[in-house]
């Protein structure tokens, strides 16, 4: 599984417990996507569209958003068309991400969680698959149709 990363200044701790914990996680392959020092002052919406953009481009799997409450990166990643992004600070809204709305990424808030409490978090999402065949199959169905009415109204 690939999964990108990134994370905004004040989610950027957050991320580096991520990506400590990807790096023991066999099967996962993770690039960092979050700004450099340099650009330090860019937004989350260009951080999130980037890291998003690249799952829709095939490059990822899923990925991991994190800013100051996980709220700025996930109202960014659902702007973008054909992405459904979901915040998670548990397990259990982890897993339902995943199994209930087939979430491309999930997002969390590096001054709401702690860095156990996230690694937990990311274990259960990438562990958790969604069953396109389950009682939430016809829920996502509608998730998508109702993304592509408003995509073919914007466009």
């Amino acid at each position: 599984m690939k999964i990108v990363i990134a994370g905004d200044s004040a989610g950027q701790p957050l991320v580096n417990a991520v990506a400590d914990y990807l790096k023991t996680r066999a099967g996962v392959e993770f690039e960092n996507l979050s700004p450099s020092a340099e650009s330090a002052s860019e937004r989350y919406a260009t951080m999130s569209e980037r890291a998003v953009s690249a799952i829709l481009d095939g490059r990822f799997d899923r990925g991991i958003l994190c800013c100051g409450t996980g709220l700025g990166v996930c109202i960014s990643a659902n702007k973008v068309p054909g992405i459904r992004a979901a915040l998670t600070h548990d397990t259990y809204s982890a897993e339902r991400a995943a199994k209930s709305n087939n979430a491309q990424v999930i997002t969390m808030g590096a001054r709401v969680i702690g860095p156990e409490l996230a690694k937990a978090i990311v274990a259960k999402y990438l562990d958790s698959e969604f069953d396109p065949a389950s009682s939430s199959g016809p829920n996502v169905a509608a998730i998508d149709a109702l993304d592509e009415k408003y995509v073919r109204n914007v466009g």
